[in-house]
């Protein structure tokens, strides 16, 4: 599966699962943490949904405000441990 790809479900559950459709204007930039898009509940969601999609485990230590800052710093953190 390609970066692109990953980015297009990545997406697509967030807006769909995390923010109940409201994701207009949505991209790999949008700064998740600091527009308090996403929660403690969100973060255990999406860590779930990227076990059960993708087939990647993300360590607990890699679960930083860093790594979550926007879809682009999360998928850089998926492409290092696929």
């Amino acid at each position: 599966m390609t970066r692109e790809d990953m980015l297009v479900e990545l997406k697509d559950f967030v807006g769909r699962e995390l923010l109940d459709g409201r994701d207009a204007g949505l991209d790999e930039h949008t700064p998740l943490l600091e527009w308090g898009l996403i929660d403690s509940l969100s973060v255990a969601e999406l860590l779930s949904f990227t076990s059960e999609r993708f087939d990647i485990e993300v360590p607990l230590d890699d679960v930083t405000p860093e790594n979550l800052k926007d879809l682009d710093a999360y998928l850089a953190l998926l492409m290092r441990l696929a």
